[in-house]
């Protein structure tokens, strides 16, 4: 196959610049008006402002949806509407109080509040629950960033998840029987290496590593090749 012309190369840009655009105008949780898309061959950036917490993580998500994509840098500032500002106590308090009321997030984690900006701290037994903090807190007023330093801490040895994760991704039916994805496991964590398609295969390849026994770290150095 010939190498693309420049000017096929700044075409094929310009239309994933303009893909993501429409999908972010098409996105009904997101208010585009202020994001700015940069594309470099799918290397892509998003910059500007969104009125919430969870429009910024929405635009990143959508973005990965669009063909040609391989990589999102999110830029984005959340600028939070006059109405929607709360004190560092108030929102301390509102934090910790959903997470005392989310079932999978442990006892021990706890939040602080600066200027809407939100630290997690604690430990828990795996991603799943990392995650499901933060989570917990992502929707609430007056959050503008979310600073998740909860630790991954199991007393629980990790298993050899090589084959566990390998079985698993062929049960799932999205990595295709040629794929170069490559599983090694090594004192509690995992590496992953290798090309995928699309953004929702190296999400899946990541979740099946996370979910193995023991796993307290994943090295995610797999390439999207859009």
């Amino acid at each position: 196959m010939a190498p693309k012309s420049p000017r096929e190369a700044v075409q094929k840009t310009k239309d994933i610049r303009e893909r993501i655009q429409r999908e972010l105008d098409f996105d009904p949780l997101v208010d585009a008006s202020d994001i700015t898309v940069k594309n470099m061959n799918g290397d892509v950036a998003l910059s500007g402002t969104v009125p919430s917490y969870p429009q910024r993580q929405q635009a990143a998500v959508a973005a990965k949806r669009v063909q040609g994509v391989t990589r999102v840098h999110n830029h984005l500032m959340v600028m939070l509407p006059y109405g929607s500002y709360r004190d560092d106590s108030m929102l301390t308090t509102a934090a910790n109080n959903a997470l005392a009321l989310t079932v999978t997030v442990p006892a021990n984690v706890e939040a602080s509040a600066t200027e809407g900006d939100i630290w997690l701290t604690g430990t828990v037994r795996n991603r799943f629950e990392r995650d499901a903090a933060e989570q917990a807190i992502a929707g609430l007023t007056g959050v503008r960033n979310i600073v998740n330093d909860i630790e991954i801490l199991s007393d629980i040895e990790a298993a050899d998840v090589t084959l566990l994760v390998e079985d698993a991704l062929d049960r799932y039916a999205l990595i295709p029987d040629d794929s170069d994805v490559l599983v090694e496991a090594s004192d509690s964590t995992v590496r992953l290496t290798g090309h995928v398609r699309t953004w929702a295969e190296h999400d899946i390849v990541i979740d099946a590593a996370w979910r193995g026994i023991g796993v307290r770290n994943v090295q995610d150095e797999l390439a999207v090749t859009g």
